[in-house]
C-alpha cells in the first residue's frame, strides 16, 4: 500500500527519531532542519531534504514539527518561506514540541489565520525512547484533523491519547514532566544513598527496580546514574531547565503548590552552575556526589 508524505520540520533527536520511524513504516517523509548535518542524516535514513518549511508544506498534507522554542515555531508557521508560504487547503500540523499553553495556542491562532489546523501532540519520552519508538503522544485539538494525523502518529508512537480539546494535550505533558523531574532526583539521591552506605548499584538497579520503590526514571536513567555515563544525552539539562520553567509558570497560572518539584528544580539549577548543560539529566547524580564531597 503507498503511504501518502509526511513533512517534518524540525530533525533532532527527537524528530530525527521519529521521522525515522515514519520512514520504516513506508511514509515518505519529507524533512527539513536549519542544521545541515541533520539534514544529511535524514537523507541518509531515506529521507526527501526539503530547502525549507514551505517546500515541506507544498509536498505534504500533514506536517510533524518539532522545535526547541516559541521563536522556532512562529518562524516555521509564519517566517520567511514558513509553511504559509507553501501550504495548500486544509493542511495539518502535528506540533509535537514542549511549549507553553500560550504558545501552542498562539500557534494554533496563526496557522488557522491561513487555513491550517494546528494540533496540540506533545511527545513523554526520551530521546532513546524516541527511537526505541515508545514515545506517547498526547493528542489535543479539532478531531478531523486528529482523524488525518493519526496514521503518521501510530507510526512513531507506542500509543495515542486522545486528550480532548486543543491545549490539553501540553497541560497533560507539564504534569508528566513535573513527574519526570521528580523521579529522576529521587532516583539520584536513592541511589547515591545506596552506594555511600556500601551496596552495589548494578544490584539495586535490579532488586529496587524489580519491586514497589521502581520507577521508569530508575529503569530509564539509573543505568547512566550509576555508570557516570551523562554524555550522550537523550533529554539535556538544559531542555529540563526550559521545561522546568514551563512547568512551575504553569502551576503558578493555576495556584497549584508544588513543594516536591520545586525542592527538585535546585538539583538541576545546581547542574547550570556546574556547567552541566549538554549533559543528560541524570548527571544530577553527579550534583549530589558533589555536595557529599565525593
Amino acid at each position: 500500500m503507498t503511504r501518502p508524505p509526511v513533512g517534518f520540520v524540525g530533525l533532532g533527536v527527537m524528530g530525527g527519531a521519529m521521522s525515522s520511524h515514519l520512514l520504516t513504516a513506508g511514509f515518505p517523509v519529507l524533512g527539513f532542519d536549519l542544521d545541515p548535518r541533520r539534514r544529511a542524516d535524514h537523507e541518509a535514513r531515506g529521507g526527501t531534504v526539503c530547502d525549507s518549511p514551505a517546500e515541506v508544506a507544498r509536498g505534504a498534507d500533514v506536517v510533524v514539527t518539532s522545535l526547541p522554542s516559541a521563536a522556532a515555531l512562529v518562524a516555521v508557521l509564519d517566517g520567511e518561506d514558513g509553511l504559509s508560504a507553501g501550504a495548500g487547503a486544509g493542511l495539518v500540523i502535528v506540533e509535537t514540541s514542549t511549549l507553553s499553553p500560550q504558545t501552542k495556542l498562539d500557534g494554533y491562532e496563526r496557522a488557522r489565520a491561513w487555513g491550517a489546523t494546528l494540533l496540540d501532540c506533545p511527545m513523554s519520552g526520551t530521546g532513546q525512547q524516541a527511537r526505541d519508538g515508545d514515545l506517547i503522544a498526547y493528542l489535543s485539538g479539532e478531531e478531523a484533523a486528529k482523524e488525518r494525523a493519526l496514521p503518521a502518529l501510530r507510526a512513531f508512537t507506542r500509543a495515542q491519547y486522545d486528550l480532548g480539546a486543543f491545549g490539553q494535550g501540553t497541560r497533560m505533558k507539564l504534569v508528566a514532566n513535573l513527574l519526570v523531574a521528580v523521579h529522576n532526583a529521587a532516583a539520584a539521591e536513592a541511589l547515591l544513598l545506596a552506594q555511600r552506605s556500601g551496596l552495589d548499584l548494578d544490584q539495586v538497579l535490579a532488586a529496587v527496580g524489580d519491586g514497589a520503590g521502581g520507577s521508569r526514571m530508575l529503569q530509564v536513567r539509573g543505568p547512566l546514574m550509576a555508570a557516570g555515563r551523562y554524555a550522550d544525552a537523550t533529554a539535556t539539562v538544559a531542555t529540563m531547565r526550559k521545561d522546568n520553567e514551563l512547568i512551575a509558570a504553569f502551576a503558578a497560572e493555576v495556584a497549584s503548590p508544588t513543594p516536591l518539584f520545586s525542592t527538585t528544580a535546585v538539583l538541576y539549577q545546581a547542574a547550570v552552575a556546574q556547567d552541566r548543560l549538554d549533559e543528560d539529566t541524570a548527571c544530577v547524580f553527579g550534583v549530589l556526589q558533589r555536595l557529599a564531597g565525593q
